[in-house]
C-alpha cells in the first residue's frame, strides 16, 4: 500500500510539474518578446510564499492543481496601467501573440518527448508497430495437445532448440525467413509456421546484417477450437519494448512521439462518444478501459504501475497525458489557449480583408460578446471533469481487473 501511495504521489507531482512548466512556457515566450509578465504562480488558493524579481512576482499557492501566468493586456479588456500599456500583449504582432499562446502546449510536447527519450535509453519504447524483434530465445520447442501442456515451460532432453542452436539472440530483428520478408512479428510467425527443416533467416544485429540457418521444428499445437495442428516453431518470443542507444533514441523517441500524438488525436475525436459509458460506470456498469480518466484516475493508474513495478506504464502514461493536454489546449475554444489563438488570427484575417476594401483596422475583438460561448464551454468542461472524477473514485480503471 505504501508503494502504491508513493506512486500516486509521484504521478500527481509529475502532473503539477507539467502544469507549472506549461505556464512557464507562456512566461518565457512573453518575456522574450518584451511583454510585461506581472505574476507567475504555481497552484491556486491562498499564497504559501512569493517573491519579486524584477517586474514579476513569483510564488506558490496551497492548492497545487494548476497555476497561472499573468501577462499584462492578454486581451483588450484587461486593465493596464499607463506604464504597461505600450507592452500590453494585445498590441504585439499576431505571430508573436500566437507563439506566446502556443508556448504552453509546446512545453507539454517537449516534456512528453523528454519522458519518452528517458524511457528509450533506460527501458526501451513500446513495440506498437509490431516489429519482428526477438525478446527471449527459448531453451526448447515442444509439442502440446492441450492448453495446460502448452503453458508448461518444462523442457525434455530430446526437445529441439532451433533458435538457440542457430545463434539467434535477444534484440535481433528478423527481416526475412526463407526468403520471405518479415516486416512485422505476424509476418515472422506466418513464415516460420509454414517452414520446416534448415531455413535461412536474415537478421539485423547492432545494425549489421547476418544470415543464420535455423532448423525449424514441426510441432503439434492446440487450436482455439479445441483441436491440434502441425506448425513450424523456432522458440523465440517477441520484444514488446524496443531498446535504444543514447544517439538513436532521439530518432526513435521522435518517431514514437509522432505515433503517440496521432493516437492521442484519434482518442480526442472519440472523446464525446465515450461519455455515456462513463455515466454507466458511475451507476454500476463495467468500466471500459478506453473511457476518459481524470487526474484522479490517471494518478491511481500511475500508483498501481509503480506498485507492480511497471515503470514503463507509469512513464508512458505521463507522456501520453502531456500530449493530450497539449493537443486539447490548442482546440479553438475559449477559454483554452487555442480559443485565444483563433481570436487572434480572426483579427488578423478580418483586418486584412478590411484593408483590401480600403477600410481601417477593426481593432481588438470584444471578448464580452464571446462570454456566453465561453461560459457554455466551461460548464460542459466542468461537467465532464465531475463525471470522470466520480467514475475514477467509485469505479476506477485498473491495470489488473479484480
Amino acid at each position: 500500500m505504501l508503494v502504491y501511495i508513493l506512486g500516486v504521489a509521484l504521478f500527481a507531482l509529475g502532473i503539477c510539474v507539467s502544469v507549472a512548466l506549461h505556464e512557464a512556457g507562456h512566461m518565457v515566450a512573453a518575456k522574450s518578446f518584451g511583454m510585461k509578465v506581472r505574476r507567475y504562480f504555481v497552484g491556486f488558493g491562498p499564497t504559501v510564499f512569493s517573491f519579486r524579481r524584477g517586474e514579476t512576482e513569483y510564488g506558490l499557492k496551497w492548492i497545487p492543481l494548476g497555476g497561472f501566468c499573468d501577462i499584462a493586456g492578454m486581451t483588450a479588456l484587461d486593465e493596464v496601467t499607463p506604464d504597461e500599456a505600450p507592452r500590453a500583449m494585445w498590441r504585439f504582432k499576431t505571430w508573436k501573440r500566437t507563439v506566446v499562446l502556443a508556448a504552453g502546449s509546446f512545453t507539454h510536447f517537449v516534456l512528453g518527448f523528454v519522458v519518452l527519450y528517458v524511457m528509450a535509453v533506460s527501458m526501451g519504447l513500446p513495440n506498437i508497430s509490431d516489429k519482428p524483434v526477438v525478446n527471449e530465445v527459448s531453451d526448447c520447442v515442444r509439442s502440446a495437445t492441450t492448453a495446460q501442456a502448452w503453458n508448461d515451460p518444462t523442457c525434455r532432453p530430446a526437445d529441439p532448440a532451433p533458435a538457440k542452436d542457430a545463434g539467434l539472440r535477444s534484440g535481433d530483428e528478423v527481416v526475412a525467413v526463407g526468403g520471405t520478408p518479415t516486416e512485422t512479428w505476424q509476418d515472422l510467425l506466418g513464415a516460420v509456421q509454414k517452414a520446416e527443416g534448415p531455413t535461412e533467416v536474415r537478421v539485423l544485429r547492432d545494425g549489421e546484417a547476418l544470415t543464420l540457418t535455423v532448423d525449424v521444428a514441426k510441432v503439434t499445437r492446440p487450436t482455439p477450437e479445441g483441436g491440434t495442428q502441425e506448425v513450424g516453431a523456432i522458440g523465440a518470443s517477441q520484444a514488446f519494448m524496443l531498446p535504444y542507444g543514447a544517439g538513436e533514441a532521439f530518432g526513435g523517441s521522435a518517431a514514437f512521439t509522432g505515433e503517440l500524438m496521432v493516437m492521442t488525436w484519434e482518442r480526442l475525436l472519440e472523446f464525446p462518444e465515450k461519455i455515456p459509458a462513463v455515466v454507466e460506470a458511475i451507476f454500476g456498469g463495467e468500466r471500459d478501459p478506453e473511457t476518459p480518466v481524470s487526474v484522479v484516475g490517471a494518478s491511481r493508474i500511475g500508483g498501481e504501475a509503480v506498485e507492480q513495478g511497471l515503470w514503463e506504464v507509469f512513464f508512458l502514461l505521463l507522456a501520453s497525458l502531456n500530449f493530450f493536454v497539449g493537443i486539447f489546449n490548442l482546440l479553438p475554444l475559449l477559454p483554452l489557449d487555442g480559443g485565444h489563438i483563433a481570436v487572434t488570427w480572426y483579427e488578423r484575417v478580418r483586418d486584412w480583408i478590411r484593408k483590401l476594401r480600403g477600410k481601417a483596422a477593426g481593432g481588438p475583438v470584444d471578448y464580452t460578446k464571446l462570454s456566453a460561448i465561453t461560459s457554455v464551454v466551461m460548464v460542459i468542461g466542468g461537467a465532464i471533469v465531475l463525471l470522470t472524477v466520480t467514475a475514477d473514485i467509485v469505479n476506477p480503471i485498473r491495470l489488473i481487473q479484480q
